[in-house]
């Protein structure tokens, strides 16, 4: 993120992805289903059944569906986003499911803001999946979100894996994809669409299960596969990290690791759960 350009600007001239309008469209599919997958997919890697008590910081809350999740669980929830579209997804979700609800606030911000971010106070979990690193400057946020974790609280993040020469042929086609007009994204879409959804369409015809892993997609944190890929394809800024390299980092701070999922030599996010020892 730059500071001379507004977000409506960053987008304009190709340096950022409209995360928020893809969202948009994924609220027009979301049903009761795809929350509940939601709701216990955060109960797993959390290790809970509910959050009753807890307070729960959403950083690049996106959808809102994991803020939605976090307040059915009983957390007393708050849902930022620097994405203008974004925050009216999440507060649609509020509208929808909690609303007049005092225990669930969301606004418009940006977690590269450190005075903002002191302006919030501390949180028995910080939760920031698949944002920091389409910051611009991931480890400027990764230091940020620091201050908002409660002592004893943990740090939920998910954050692009470092493929080496992969990753920076993806940098590359992200960043083609958000400099094209709309008209002419297909043309880098398309033959994504076949590198990532080919292999597994091929399987499942020759399993004589056509399209299975397309319609179980929604068990993956209740997401859908179209907005996905194209999160995926769009998503800039893109930055990437090696799991050995968080870890350090966060020990450096006082944390100890207290769940992790890594997605091997793939692409896609590795997930963290730290928590502070103070």
């Amino acid at each position: 993120m730059t500071a001379t350009k507004t977000h409506e600007q960053e987008i304009g001239v190709g340096e950022r992805f409209a995360f928020g309008e893809n969202w948009t469209y994924f609220l027009k599919v979301l049903n009761e289903q795809r929350v509940q997958e939601a709701v216990d997919s955060l109960k797993t890697i959390l290790d809970v059944d509910r959050l009753d008590g807890k307070s729960f910081l959403d950083i690049g809350s996106g959808s809102g569906l994991f803020s939605l999740a976090a307040r059915r669980l009983g957390a007393k929830v708050f849902s930022f986003d620097y994405d203008p579209q974004s925050v009216a997804c999440t507060k649609e979700l509020k509208r929808r499911y909690f609303e007049k609800d005092k225990n669930w606030d969301v606004q418009t911000g940006s977690v590269l803001d450190k005075k903002y971010l002191s302006s919030l106070g501390k949180f028995d979990i910080v939760y920031s999946w698949g944002v920091l690193h389409h910051t611009g400057e991931m480890w400027a946020a990764l230091e940020n979100v620091d201050a908002n974790v409660a002592a004893k609280g943990k740090l939920f993040i998910a954050l692009y894996n470092d493929q080496g020469r992969a990753s920076k042929l993806w940098w590359l086609i992200k960043k083609t994809y958000v400099a094209l007009p709309k008209t002419l994204r297909w043309l880098v879409l398309i033959p994504c669409y076949i590198r990532l959804w080919g292999p597994s369409m091929i399987r499942d015809f020759i399993s004589l299960r056509p399209f299975k892993t397309w319609f179980s997609y929604k068990k993956n944190r209740g997401m859908a596969p179209h907005r996905d890929v194209i999160d995926w394809v769009g998503g800039f800024p893109f930055e990437v990290s090696k799991p050995e390299q968080i870890f350090d980092f966060y020990k450096k701070r006082n944390y100890h690791l207290f769940a992790l999922k890594t997605c091997g030599s793939g692409h896609g996010c590795n997930e963290f759960i730290f928590q502070r020892n103070d």
